[in-house]
């Protein structure tokens, strides 16, 4: 049997924290096992998706529509809180939603699936550093919910307000650049965490 504390947790809460917020014992429970099976599918599909990825282009990648209505989603979710959170807010949706599945799974100690949302949240980095680095260019496409005549490029609209249009290229690279190291570490992490809870078990 695994321990419900120890060796197979993620961290150790403080209990000045934990006294504060009890919910973060759970922290402090083991993980849910995960099988060589699985662990063998999903290093597969992250390897796949990051040569994919790597290339800009597969089937894989397809993924990314599923975090459309959801950043135009974010658009309309804030836009009653005026102009900036309006255009900021489909950005804010597109990286929260992954963000926030993870820390559930986190709870629920299922490592695969916080994995998962985790390698998400910084997937979508790439799409977005693509969106920021075309700012000044405006070439891309763009996407809207209803009436078109008064859509805006994000980036371009949000750059402008904090006065670095100019770097956006700049700002691209380095967004993109987290991306591709969150994605990475996240599956090292996967691998390593998974191999760390099945030699517990063993012993």
């Amino acid at each position: 049997m695994l321990p419900s504390h120890g060796t197979n947790s993620l961290v150790r809460v403080p209990e000045t924290w934990i006294e504060r917020l009890p919910v973060l014992e759970q922290l402090e429970d083991a993980w849910q096992p995960v099988s060589l099976s699985v662990l063998i599918v999903a290093g597969a599909f992250y390897a796949l998706f990051l040569i994919q990825a790597a290339h800009g282009s597969g089937p894989l990648l397809m993924i990314d529509l599923v975090f459309v209505p959801i950043h135009e989603g974010g658009h309309l979710l804030f836009g009653w809180l005026g102009a900036f959170l309006a255009v900021a807010g489909g950005t804010f949706l597109q990286l929260s939603v992954p963000f926030m599945l993870a820390i559930f799974f986190l709870f629920e100690r299922q490592l695969q699936g916080t994995a998962f949302c985790l390698f998400f949240f910084f997937e979508q980095f790439l799409p977005i550093a693509t969106y920021m680095g075309d700012a000044r260019a405006q070439e891309l496409p763009l996407l809207t919910v209803g009436d078109t005549d008064g859509v805006i490029h994000d980036w371009n609209y949000l750059f402008g307000k904090f006065g670095v249009l100019a770097y956006d290229i700049q700002i691209a690279h380095a967004v993109r650049f987290i991306g591709w190291t969150g994605m990475v570490a996240t599956v090292v992490w996967m691998v390593w965490r998974s191999l760390a809870i099945r030699k517990a078990r063993v012993q």
